[in-house]
């Protein structure tokens, strides 16, 4: 009976695991698109020059003056001894170039606000700025233990020139001069050529940061350790703010992945939002952490208000906390959003190698384990599910065929054979521009020879290539389409419209295929409709040619956007302004990454309204009166130019109290900071021994060359001499308890304050009001005048008329066929998962292991299983004699004892039951089966005793004496078991 039940069991499991596969299954059609993505989704941007350019002139003009300026002080006071410093930035915060985030750290560190200018020492660097990424690298000296030179070498010779040059590596040495002496040289050594171009920066923070109690070299405890840490990392940061978009954290013991750059500038790119709050690049410490340079000013100042209470990397837990939950908000609902901002990527791009901690005398073992195997649980899990899934694609496609198919039992059969038979498109219904380019030929499309205006002549001109082409993947044969070819080139062409289109009481249909097939770096794939002019010639077709509507999408950077741009005329003027839509409400990521056919679609109605669609699906609408910036009608009233501010206006709120007096005991002279009277040099100061040394054991390098590298200097060690201290004694500094600082009088509120003045409005001489916007400037021409770093754009299938209908059946001709193929040719995930195992070949071992475990679970399920036969079975009275007894039963049988017996149970008791013959002629022969079910029950009866722990010997004597006089062998056995119990 229990082998039935646990069968039974067996067998509901395996029917809920069925039913979960089954479940599992039906969710794959909604995630099949996302798995497909992240196998292809292979993001290599490619940063440009003119990006860098355009970014450079808008954000950092600034910085070229102060180059300049620094190249010109350089030149002025060169100092011919080499001394370590080349250049010093405090002159730049006297000018009044420098922003003024270093100031903020006079609120946090007291010790400063008495000190002048506050910058880090620049040691070496060119002062690039203006890239995508700041890598920021803290240093200290660890004695005989150093890692740096592994750490830059791997950081540096594992990015691409490109990458290079986008971004800037900053190592902030945070020790004494003789330490930033051997990293300067080391650099200058080994790294020169990054050097050179700026990419590699070495900086030097002054000792006056610091408190003076962290300078005290004899005290060497964990919490200063820790304060100083902190302080370091938050100065670096604060230099490294304003360089970059993006800044990422590391430290000098790490070693990075192979082509972590490109993974790691991949996956912000890939992120549709920007509201997170920092990236895991690495889940140690501090390590591979990416934020944003505008967040990190506070993310600074929150590590200046705890950083004595907790270490640095600790607060980042705390910080999400008090930035990222509302006030009285629960903490468990809050920390599930903790994903949303604190994304953590998977597998880490970082490892740590140092073993020798920058804390003296610390060692420590943080190693990360090999993240190959982080995605083993996900594809175990799933393994078993996509091999169902697989063999039920089929059904799944010729599902999602017959969705889209207007002609089902047509399609059906063409799917069935595995072949389309397409048809060019033929229009139905007025029309006033079509094109399929299935010719094979530009019959009518005319190549610009124009060339752009305030440009160099070399990249001025419009020599960009098209071609007719099939798609590169999932083609459809006969059809064909016009392509973009080149890269990083201006590409012009046009063609003119069967009859020009006038805006009148038709609604304009506009309607074409987009395919990047090569995915899209920076680039845009948006037509032109050719404003209807008497000067117009599309040999002449340029980027300021004149035209009515700009339709279609464009992406640069991660800035993903659809186009409608349309020229306003102002009718008083006459002048044309550009009026574009509301963006989306949809995310466009998907449609210029899958690199898959998109349909687009505009219509404009004479009721001034519009609407976008994507692949047939509104994507944007809304009103040409409404829903367009700027607004297609002006204010109607506007600042009156020619009003000022009178003199006598007083718009300051608070003013000084002139009645406040400086207190008479109020010192001005006052320092902050005073020696520490109480101090005493410790015995063993030396004070004329240096504190660093000449290596004695260094030796030139076999490489080192004195032409080219200069005279070789043996690298510089803590004296050994100097185990008390070395140099020039001089105690401590701590707070004044006499300073009180300038005097200044309170402020209260300005009697004469008359609030914010602002000019007085008038009527604006520039107003109308255009209540039919509808009523554009006709057009006469289609064209594509782009500029695309990512070749292999793909066009096809334009239309321009007057009804959606129309442009539905011209799609249902042109455009569904190719998606249809498309989603034919889609990988099965059974696909997939043997692409990546052809990639890693352990994966191999996993499916194998996971294949095999459903047959070894349900063979052990429903294998027969061998029932012995229980004594118990031989006699129906057996069971009684081996019954384990509980305290209740021996109590119960002691009761009956002592009633009286009547004679014919005495009677009875006296002959023993066949059952019990059976009992005792098995014990006398001694069968091992029967001796060993017996001893378990006997040693069962004492676990029982055990626990129970009560009843008496006597009672349990008692118990036995109440089986009556039976035969002998029954009561031996009754007796025996009393004694082992």
């Amino acid at each position: 009976m229990k082998a039935k039940n646990i069968n039974l069991l067996f067998a509901f499991v395996a029917v809920l695991l069925f039913c979960f596969s089954c479940f599992c299954i039906s969710k794959m059609n909604q995630t099949i698109n996302q798995l497909i993505n992240c196998r292809n989704h292979i993001l290599e941007f490619k940063e440009t020059m003119l990006r860098l350019k355009n970014r450079s002139d808008s954000h950092h003009q600034n910085l070229v003056q102060v180059l300049n300026e620094m190249k010109y002080e350089i030149a002025k006071t060169g100092d011919a001894s080499g001394n370590l410093v080349e250049r010093k930035m405090s002159m730049l915060s006297e000018n009044g170039i420098l922003p003024n985030r270093f100031e903020s750290l006079r609120f946090f560190l007291p010790h400063l606000r008495i000190t002048g200018n506050m910058y880090p020492d620049v040691a070496t660097g060119r002062g690039k700025a203006g890239v995508s990424f700041a890598l920021g690298i803290t240093t200290i000296n660890r004695r005989n233990h150093t890692y740096l030179k592994q750490t830059l070498n791997s950081v540096l010779s594992r990015m691409t020139p490109e990458e290079e040059e986008d971004s800037v590596v900053i190592v902030s040495v945070a020790d004494t001069d003789g330490y930033l002496n051997s990293v300067v040289d080391m650099v200058k050594t080994k790294f020169k050529r990054q050097v050179k171009s700026g990419s590699l920066e070495v900086i030097s923070i002054p000792t006056f940061f610091y408190p003076s109690t962290l300078l005290d070299t004899a005290r060497v405890d964990s919490e200063s350790w820790q304060i100083k840490q902190a302080l370091d990392y938050c100065i670096l940061m604060l230099y490294a703010q304003p360089k970059a978009t993006y800044y990422l954290q590391l430290e000098d013991d790490i070693i990075a992945k192979q082509m972590y750059f490109t993974k790691m500038k991949n996956f912000v790119n890939s992120l549709t939002s920007k509201n997170w709050l920092y990236i895991e690049f690495s889940v140690l410490g501090f390590i591979g952490k990416l934020f944003q340079s505008k967040d990190l000013l506070d993310f600074v100042h929150f590590f200046l208000m705890f950083y004595k209470v907790k270490p640095i990397d600790l607060l980042l837990n705390d910080i999400f906390l008090v930035r990222m939950c509302n006030l009285g908000e629960d903490l468990g609902s809050c920390i599930q959003r903790q994903k949303e901002v604190r994304i953590q990527y998977r597998p880490s791009l970082f490892q740590h190698v140092g073993t020798h901690s920058s804390f003296p005398g610390r060692k420590q073992y943080l190693k990360m384990v090999n993240m190959h195997f982080q995605g083993v649980g996900l594809c175990l899990s799933l393994l078993f599910i996509t091999v169902n899934a697989e063999f039920m694609n089929d059904g799944v496609e010729v599902e999602d065929f017959n969705e889209n198919s207007g002609e089902s039992n047509i399609k059906e059969d063409e799917t069935s054979s595995g072949t389309i038979k397409y048809k060019t498109p033929q229009p139905i219904g007025e029309v006033y521009f079509t094109e399929t380019f299935d010719s094979g030929k530009l019959a009518g499309w005319v190549l610009s020879k124009a060339t752009k205006d305030d440009m160099d002549s070399k990249i001025s001109i419009y020599d960009g290539r098209w071609e007719i082409e099939e798609l590169k993947e999932d083609q459809v044969p006969g059809d064909r389409g016009l392509v973009l070819k080149s890269k990083a080139k201006h590409h012009a062409i046009s063609a003119v419209l069967a009859k020009p289109f006038v805006f009148s009481d038709k609604p304009l249909v506009v309607q074409y295929e987009v395919n990047f097939q090569d995915g899209i770096d920076c680039g845009g794939a948006y037509i032109k409709l050719l404003a209807d002019t008497d000067d117009l010639i599309l040999e002449n077709f340029y980027d300021k040619t004149s035209y009515t509507i700009m339709f279609g999408p464009d992406k640069c950077g991660e800035d993903y956007k659809l186009h409608l741009i349309f020229r306003h005329k102002h009718p008083k003027t006459g002048a044309f302004e550009e009026k574009h839509a509301k963006p989306p409400d949809v995310d466009l990521k998907e449609f210029f990454t899958d690199r898959k056919t998109h349909l687009y679609t505009l219509v404009m109605n004479p009721d001034d309204t519009f609407e976008i669609f994507i692949d047939q699906k509104v994507v944007n609408q809304g009103s040409l009166l409404e829903d367009v910036v700027p607004p297609i009608n002006p204010p109607r009233e506007i600042d009156d130019p020619n009003d000022k501010k009178p003199d006598e206006w007083d718009d300051r709120a608070k003013i000084p109290d002139p009645s406040a007096v400086k207190p008479e005991d109020w010192d001005e002279n006052e320092p902050a900071q005073i020696e520490d009277s109480s101090a005493v040099k410790p015995d063993g100061w030396l004070d004329d021994e240096p504190k660093f040394i000449p290596n004695p054991s260094a030796k030139k390098p076999d490489d080192w060359s004195d032409d080219m590298d200069g005279e070789w200097e043996a690298p510089h060690m803590p004296n050994p001499a100097c185990q008390i201290g070395c140099g020039e004694w001089k105690p401590p500094m701590i707070d004044n308890p006499k300073y009180k600082g300038v005097w200044k009088p309170p402020m209260i509120n300005n009697p004469s304050y008359q609030g914010i003045w602002s000019p007085q409005k008038i009527p604006n001489p520039d107003y109308f009001e255009d209540d039919h916007p509808f009523l554009l400037t006709s057009f006469s021409a289609l064209g594509l005048e782009l500029w695309s770093m990512t070749p292999n754009i793909y066009f096809d299938n334009f239309i321009i008329c007057s009804e959606k209908e129309v442009a539905d059946r011209w799609a249902e001709d042109g455009w569904e066929p190719k998606i249809m193929v498309a989603n034919a040719n889609e990988p099965g995930m059974l696909k997939q998962l043997t692409t990546a195992a052809e990639e890693h070949p352990w994966l191999w071992l996993m499916y194998l292991v996971m294949a095999g475990l459903p047959i070894a679970l349900v063979t052990s399920f429903f294998w027969p299983r061998k029932v012995k036969k229980k004594y118990e079975d031989t006699g129906p009275k057996t069971t009684d004699i081996c019954k384990p007894q509980t305290k209740a039963a021996l109590e119960q049988g002691a009761e009956e004892e002592k009633a009286p017996e009547k004679p014919e149970d005495l009677e009875e008791e006296k002959q023993p039951s066949d059952g019990d013959m059976v009992i005792v002629e098995k014990e006398k022969v001694g069968e091992p089966e029967e001796k060993r079910e017996e001893q378990e029950t006997i040693e069962g009866q004492e676990e029982m005793n055990k626990l129970n722990k009560s009843g008496s010997e006597d009672e349990m004597k008692e118990a036995d004496e109440s089986t009556g006089s039976g035969d002998a062998p029954v009561k031996s056995l009754r007796k025996r078991r009393v004694r082992k119990d």
